[in-house]
């Protein structure tokens, strides 16, 4: 693996932590911190990186699975926090965030085409400067705001979209465009359904504000899939309403009905809720 390659690694996915990273083997970012700092810290090193190569963190949204460590980097290791303004609005409320952002926090508007330079401040203005473009989207979700992220680097195009309640036309869009994709799978009806949770929980996660569902994922990647499309991520699995096989046959078999072979025409694979999975290089035909 070269120093310079475009990689991808979830550090945690799943409804008790989320954390990605994304950039290259010397400098990237992470999108999300729902995990301890002290465990970001120990899979960045297993990769040879630690705070000091990262350039920021990108937020999804407020809720606690995704944030809990933003105060300690920001505020602590002093790492930029990005988010809107609501996004931030929320993070101040969370209870779970015990150190409140000050001078770590960063802002966007929601749908503005962006920069952010990859290499500490410092150096930002080197020739030569690695350089991501980032966009990001409306999602439905119960939490104060929710975005995904388009991120453009070395000629190709990451998304993410977790935490989704009804699909939109940005997510669509997002996808025929995106030649890597981590997109949430989860739940699987039935279980949720037949399953230990009480009614009202049952019923936010099935709301057009609440969870996607594995066969909802998959008809939205076959009707959106595009021979550019060469990653699939399926991420945010619950627990105790999915199994990672059961998503990715799930998933799969939507691909199929469409003639998309996963493992053939297209990468396909269940994160792992509280591992990292092993880090994949993005730019290999480039």
């Amino acid at each position: 693996m070269r120093r310079n390659d475009f990689i991808f690694r979830s550090l945690a996915s799943g409804s008790s932590g989320n954390c990605y990273y994304l950039g290259t083997r010397e400098q990237g970012i992470l999108v999300d911190a729902g995990i301890s700092a002290r465990t970001i810290q120990k899979h960045l090193r297993s990769m040879g990186l630690d705070f000091a190569n990262i350039a920021g963190v990108l937020v999804t949204h407020d809720h606690a699975d995704h944030i809990r460590a933003v105060g300690t980097l920001g505020e602590r290791v002093h790492l930029p926090i990005y988010a809107t303004p609501l996004i931030h609005e929320g993070i101040d409320r969370n209870y779970g965030v015990r150190e409140k952002l000050k001078t770590s926090r960063k802002y966007f508007e929601k749908s503005a085409r962006w920069e952010l330079p990859l290499l500490c401040a410092e150096h930002h203005e080197a020739e030569g400067t690695p350089v991501m473009q980032i966009q990001t989207f409306d999602i439905s979700h119960d939490s104060t705001e929710c975005v995904g992220y388009v991120i453009d680097f070395m000629e190709q195009r990451w998304m993410i979209a977790t935490d989704c309640g009804s699909p939109n036309a940005d997510m669509e869009y997002a996808l025929q465009t995106s030649n890597h994709i981590v997109l949430e799978a989860n739940h699987d009806e039935h279980m949720l359904l037949n399953g230990p949770y009480p009614t009202y929980l049952k019923e936010r996660i099935l709301s057009p504000r609440g969870h996607q569902s594995n066969v909802t994922c998959g008809e939205l990647l076959a009707r959106n899939y595009h021979s550019g499309m060469e990653h699939i991520w399926l991420c945010h699995l619950s627990l105790e309403n999915n199994d990672p096989e059961v998503a990715y046959q799930t998933v799969s078999e939507r691909l199929a009905a469409v003639g998309v072979h996963a493992g053939e025409d297209v990468y396909l694979e269940a994160l792992p809720r509280t591992q990292p999975n092993e880090t994949m290089v993005l730019n290999k035909n480039v």
